[in-house]
């Protein structure tokens, strides 16, 4: 049996593996880059070992020193856990090698699938329905077409191309992404299918000879073919279902397949359903897996590496309706930009549990609170998970959750989520891989515009408490009272949109005077809690204030802002046209010149960061005046990438 487990991998799945650990009293052994030497999961671990490397991300890709550190911490087993080297049949090779038991599938069976195209034709053969599929670009003649990694997953390398004009540059693009991603640029393309949801089913095999499917999945909410939002089970016909059950566990007996995989289909609108590609891991989204089954899938992947038989014999009843999110650090109004940053706040209510299956809210976070959101890694930061007896039970409380959760410091893609929980297609199933191409509503913050001066002056009306807590006389007189009322009291913040600025006066006894946003009376103000009543009804509103910068939480949304000073210090001007790198990264490719004209939108420079393409675009038309950053340099929040200038202003 396993004694000591060491999990090869980073943030939420390390914890999740570590709990099953916990529970059945084998221990853990955490690997951690300097990056990650403060990160939940190494906490959380039996023991932790170091990796060294030369960037934090490349330290979880080397097999060596993960071996290494499997034998300094005396571990007997090791788990990839998805992503890194999870899917790389060498690591698997070598640790069987090396006397370890290694949790996963075999690295024949891993390999096998690994090479996408091979496992098309191995499929195939099968009878697992294919869509039409070329290795090379002048073999392509019918459009729209998908480009896609050969190897690797997770949407990296993926471009949807509509005609033959813009192929040459989407290969080369997702052969550059893939490579950074996976260490292989190799790419294929097959036919893109309009409107297909992408439903997969979970299958798992012991090694006497059983493979089942566990039910299965729709992913079909996805941004840069990235999935956001899951759901088990997924609503289709019963027969179709059984189709669906059928091709997976034929699949996964066509590579003799042992331990916990997931076979995915895309479903044409018509009802007809083709192979994508087979994970030979576990997925991200297994929870809601584990919460329609009550299975514990990492349970089964260690009894399976231990040699035992899979504990059921047949598809277990699907119970309820599970429904997850995945929580990103990333900016959905900037064309998901992935965000850096301090979580000064990370609180989601009514909670239930975490990391092991559960009814009602399960909260699986890589994060806490003081967690420092770096660039070397993938931009989620949880993932959600809401059961319910029924679709639209499930939906309703995990949208209520993170409309109410605290999350400050990070922009994160939480009011997407919720805006698409609560729509009416999602309810009415009304879902496809372009749900969000097609419905801009959903990108909108919850907080209506109209409610902002709102949260403005209870951010204001915070502060104001805070300081008379804080004063060293008189202490119990309201902020800025006079004997003689003069001019009302002044706050300007920033926010996303631009500055905003309320004005108000409180009389001796602390109620609202006067105030810039019509209609509000004062009920109550402390240093993290504001209640406002307006028109009649009163409204509570919780502020956190982390040096300038102020969270508020209110009853339409959450509201970031930052109060500027009274009296601000000069500070050096930049150049008009200048373009700022939005977060750490480094500029792959520069695209133009000097003195070259450009129009708006033309691409000027691609920015990497977080494993991703950003391109940088003209944001008028112009003349390139500067381009200070080289290819290859790294650039931190705010360099100036470029400064793109109007005929008006040719400096």
């Amino acid at each position: 049996m396993i004694q000591r487990l060491l999990v090869a991998n980073r943030g939420e799945i390390a914890r999740r593996v570590f709990a099953t650990c916990r529970a059945l009293g084998v221990e853990t052994v955490a690997v951690h880059s300097d990056a990650d030497a403060a990160a939940p999961f190494v906490a959380e671990a039996d023991q932790a070992v170091r990796l060294p490397g030369n960037t934090p991300a490349e330290t979880y890709l080397r097999i060596d020193l993960i071996l290494a550190a499997a034998r300094k911490a005396g571990a007997d087993a090791v788990h990839p856990g998805y992503g890194f080297l999870a899917e790389n049949a060498e690591f698997a090779a070598a640790v069987t090698d090396a006397g370890l038991t290694w949790v996963g599938p075999p690295a024949k069976a891993i390999a096998a699938m690994g090479d996408k195209m091979a496992a098309k034709a191995l499929l195939a053969d099968a009878g697992v329905p294919m869509l039409p599929t070329w290795t090379d670009a002048d073999q392509v003649t019918d459009f729209p077409v998908l480009v896609k990694a050969a190897a690797g997953g997770g949407g990296r390398g993926m471009r949807v191309v509509r005609d033959a004009a813009g192929l040459a540059e989407a290969v080369a693009s997702a052969r550059r992404e893939a490579a950074a991603a996976f260490g292989d640029g190799t790419v294929f393309i097959e036919r893109y299918v309009e409107r297909g949801r992408h439903v997969e089913v979970q299958i798992f095999g012991d090694s006497h000879g059983t493979v089942l499917a566990l039910g299965e999945r729709d992913c079909s909410i996805q941004r840069r073919h990235q999935k956001i939002v899951e759901e088990a089970p997924a609503v289709l016909a019963p027969e179709l279902r059984e189709r669906l059950h059928a091709a997976a566990v034929a699949a996964g007996r066509a590579v003799d397949y042992v331990g916990a995989g997931t076979v995915e289909f895309l479903l044409a609108p018509d009802g007809a359903f083709f192979f994508l590609e087979m994970n030979t891991r576990l997925q991200v989204e297994h929870p809601v897996t584990e919460a329609v089954t009550g299975l514990d899938l990492v349970r089964l992947q260690l009894l399976v590496a231990e040699g035992e038989p899979l504990p059921l014999a047949a598809t277990p009843p699907s119970d309820g309706h599970a429904i997850e999110v995945r929580l990103c650090a990333e900016d959905p109004a900037q064309g998901f930009r992935p965000a850096t940053g301090t979580l000064h706040r990370f609180a989601i209510p009514g909670v239930a549990g975490a990391f092991t299956p559960l009814r009602g809210l399960r909260l699986d976070s890589g994060v806490t609170d003081g967690s420092v959101v770096r660039v070397h890694y993938d931009s989620m930061l949880a993932k959600l998970v809401a059961w319910a007896p029924t679709r639209a039970e499930a939906a309703r409380a995990l949208a209520a959750a993170l409309a109410r959760a605290e999350l400050h410091g990070v922009a994160t893609n939480r009011d997407l989520l919720v805006r698409v929980l609560r729509s009416r297609e999602f309810g009415a199933v009304e879902i496809d891989t372009g749900f969000l191409e097609r419905h801009e509503e959903v990108f909108a913050p919850l907080p209506p515009a109209d409610q902002l001066p709102l949260a403005a002056l209870a951010a204001a009306l915070a502060s104001a408490a805070a300081r008379r807590v804080s004063a060293p006389v008189l202490a119990g007189l309201p902020s800025g009272w006079r004997n003689v009322p003069a001019l009302p009291q002044a706050a300007r913040f920033t926010m996303a949109d631009g500055e905003i600025e309320v004005r108000y006066r409180l009389d001796r006894t602390g109620a609202l005077a006067e105030c810039s946003v019509p209609g509000v009376a004062l009920v109550e103000a402390a240093f993290d809690r504001v209640v406002l009543e307006v028109d009649g009804v009163r409204r509570a509103f919780r502020v956190h204030r982390v040096g300038s910068a102020v969270f508020v939480d209110g009853p339409d949304g959450a509201t970031s802002l930052v109060e500027l000073p009274r009296f601000p210090l000069p500070t050096a001007e930049l150049a008009a046209g200048s373009l700022l790198a939005p977060l750490p990264g480094a500029v792959t490719r520069v695209h133009v010149e000097v003195g070259q004209r450009v129009a708006a939108g033309d691409l000027l420079l691609t920015l990497e960061a977080m494993k991703l393409e950003h391109p940088v675009l003209a944001p008028t038309d112009g003349v390139v005046a500067d381009l200070p950053v080289p290819a290859g340099g790294q650039v931190d929040t705010g360099t100036v990438l470029a400064v793109v200038t109007t005929e008006e202003d040719p400096r």
